[in-house]
């Protein structure tokens, strides 16, 4: 078998995804985000799981040039990865499962915190790592937005990135909207968006309309495909996989743990000397409190 061919089928429904029909887009979807349970799961369930009939995955293998569903599903088979945890479960695991109702809820957050950032950190190549850090050190403005629940990464990202990148700013400022923040942006400047599923209608607006200034996109999100309106240059993937009736962020955190990291390393001296000048800031202000209160 050609061992491209699933790298191959996924390029293809991404790239054929804004003609599709809602029922085949919505398969599309599934397999793109779900490629290990797609090459595992017989064709019944999946079709449960992406919420379609089992003739409508026909008609999607029908429609990428395969000869039936299980020659489409075969080279993700052939290629399966599982997609379960490989985390060993610690002992502190299973003595907090012993405590009750409420230590069994902590144990099942707790390992499937560890469980999806060890997923997240897996999913990110070295490769595209130093290409998103070069693209936003070489950028001439770096802009950042997100909303609700992913606002809270977005000003973490913001406060400590702009030590490595003075060029990065955080958007919407002053009650704006993102869309007004980019008018002057064009050639030359980059958006980092964040944003997780059910993604946000203004997110979204302001990637298609950075992307038809001509900036350079790059989502942080928990799909390779967040809309068939626009396309980003680069996608960091993170599970939000949860316990709870929300996204669990922690995978995310850590996928941006690590592009500051990288930042930080390829900033050089003058990354280093701003964040000394920082750290300098903040003890001359703590010594000028501890002698107001003196007095």
């Amino acid at each position: 078998m050609d061992p491209t061919l699933k790298n191959k089928t996924i390029s293809e429904l991404k790239a054929t995804l804004p003609d599709l029909s809602p029922r085949l887009k919505s398969v599309a979807k599934y397999i793109v985000d779900n490629q290990s349970d797609f090459g595992l799961d017989s064709i019944r369930e999946t079709a449960r799981k992406a919420g379609v009939s089992t003739y409508t995955l026909v008609r999607m293998a029908e429609r990428m040039g395969f000869e039936g569903y299980d020659e489409m599903r075969e080279p993700f088979r052939h290629a399966l990865v599982s997609a379960t945890a490989v985390v060993d479960r610690p002992e502190w695991i299973d003595t907090l499962r012993e405590d009750g109702e409420l230590g069994r809820v902590q144990a099942d957050a707790a390992f499937n915190t560890m469980a999806i950032v060890e997923r997240s950190l897996e999913r990110q190549s070295s490769d595209q790592m130093e290409r998103v850090a070069e693209m936003l050190l070489g950028a001439r403005n770096v802009y950042l937005t997100a909303v609700r629940a992913s606002y809270a990464l977005a000003y973490y990202l913001h406060y400590v990135g702009r030590m490595a990148l003075p060029s990065l700013q955080l958007i919407p400022r002053h009650m704006n909207s993102a869309i007004d923040e980019l008018n002057y942006a064009g050639e030359g400047d980059v958006m980092i968006a964040i944003t997780f599923t059910p993604y946000s209608r203004e997110t979204i607006e302001a990637c298609k309309f950075a992307v038809r200034k001509g900036v350079k996109l790059i989502m942080i999100s928990d799909s390779d495909v967040i809309s068939s309106e626009f396309t980003a240059q680069e996608t960091l993937v993170a599970s939000v996989l949860s316990t709870h009736h929300f996204g669990c962020y922690a995978g995310a955190m850590a996928v941006i743990e690590n592009l500051l990291a990288l930042l930080v390393a390829q900033g050089g001296v003058d990354a280093k000397h701003r964040i000394k000048s920082y750290e300098s800031l903040r003890k001359e202000n703590n010594a000028y409190w501890i002698a107001q209160k003196k007095h």
